[in-house]
């Protein structure tokens, strides 16, 4: 579940077959949960998050407990797209929300700056539309192409999944996703991607829709278009990143929990990795329906470890919030759930994700 490379090599394999190869080829699903840590499920040794259909997957799967992850979005996506380390695909932040700068930028500075012993490489904003991505590869093997939710590898129009071999795309810029995950969204047809002006075509749901359970409803229906063809699905989710929006139901469920290892007590991460499972099951059941889980790769995997800073009592961003602020009230939500707690805990691990975006 949590081996990049190898995987890679055996897609890409997959993306080197002959359209009209005798044997019907595997389909592919890359599932991919935003800053899910690595103790955030109960196959990895969670005692307080309940995740049945991760468990349920991961006896029928190859589980990965030794194994490198860059710990930042942006490079880890680029890095499942081309097969390639940060230093060669050179997004090395999370910064494919911000604008591409210009073409003759120099990313390695000729020389350093006076407070550094080293010329330091700056990231790139964006996967570079030369690269030969996964999605291309499979896309020219005769496979449909689908990417659902976070994207987070471009804000502009020529660096966006419809560029990079997806053929069906649902999702906005900039990233890490919608301004709410509660329907309505607040994402636009069309415009300049801004941080107060978000856009792409995610459309509203009913009121009060929950962002992951639209995100699975879009990828069931790509799937169940595509049954009699090859696909190859990128089910991208927008949690459990921040904003930390949960549903209220299952939060109540959770604050009535304990960890017996006393280390994870987050109701608002409880929930939204509960949400996630539901997401990860109904993907799993719709498979079965279809008779397809025999002639399917699946692969769960997370972008990096999980967020361990934000939003805590010691998070001085929070002190600087008024009720003007478009996430008041989603902080208060979360303060009369988590109290002053992090999204989680990765104990025994000591590393975290790296970045609070």
């Amino acid at each position: 579940m949590h081996r990049l490379l190898p995987v890679l090599l055996f897609l890409f394999a997959l993306g080197s077959l002959s359209a009209s190869a005798a044997e019907p080829r595997p389909n592919v699903v890359l599932f991919l949960v935003d800053d899910m840590g690595w103790m955030d499920s109960e196959p990895y040794g969670s005692k307080f998050y309940e995740t049945p259909n991760m468990t349920r997957l991961s006896k029928q799967s190859m589980r990965f407990t030794n194994a490198y992850a860059v710990p930042l979005c942006s490079p880890t996506r680029a890095s499942i797209l081309t097969g390639q380390y940060s230093a060669r695909h050179g997004i090395t932040s999370a910064s494919g929300h911000q604008p591409p700068r210009p073409a003759d930028f120099e990313y390695l500075p000729k020389t350093a700056k006076p407070n550094q012993k080293f010329r330091m490489p700056i990231s790139k904003n964006y996967l570079d539309p030369q690269q030969y991505t996964l999605a291309e590869a499979l896309r020219d093997a005769g496979y449909r192409t689908g990417h659902f939710g976070k994207w987070h590898l471009g804000l502009t129009a020529p660096h966006r999944p419809d560029k990079q071999g997806f053929e069906t795309v649902w999702h906005c810029a900039p990233d890490p996703g919608p301004p709410s995950y509660f329907s309505p969204y607040g994402v636009f047809p069309d415009g300049k991607p801004t941080g107060r002006h978000h856009v792409g075509n995610i459309t509203d749901g009913p009121e009060g829709e929950h962002i992951t359970d639209r995100l699975t409803d879009e990828a069931l229906k790509f799937i169940e278009t595509h049954q009699r063809e090859p696909f190859y699905l990128n089910l991208w989710h927008f949690s459990v990143h921040g904003p930390w929006q949960h549903k209220e139901t299952y939060t109540k469920e959770f604050a009535k929990k304990q960890d017996p290892r006393g280390e994870q007590k987050n109701p608002v991460m409880a929930s939204m990795l509960r949400n996630v499972d539901e997401s990860l099951g109904r993907i799993l059941d719709k498979l079965d329906e279809l008779k397809l889980a025999d002639n399917t790769l699946f692969i769960f995997y997370s972008d990096n470890g999980g967020n361990a800073h934000s939003w805590s009592s010691e998070d001085p961003k929070l002190q600087r919030i008024t009720e003007k602020h478009p996430l008041y009230a989603t902080i208060k939500s979360y303060r009369k759930w988590a109290g002053g707690e992090p999204p989680t805990n990765n104990a025994p691990l000591a590393g975290r994700e790296r970045t609070d975006l």
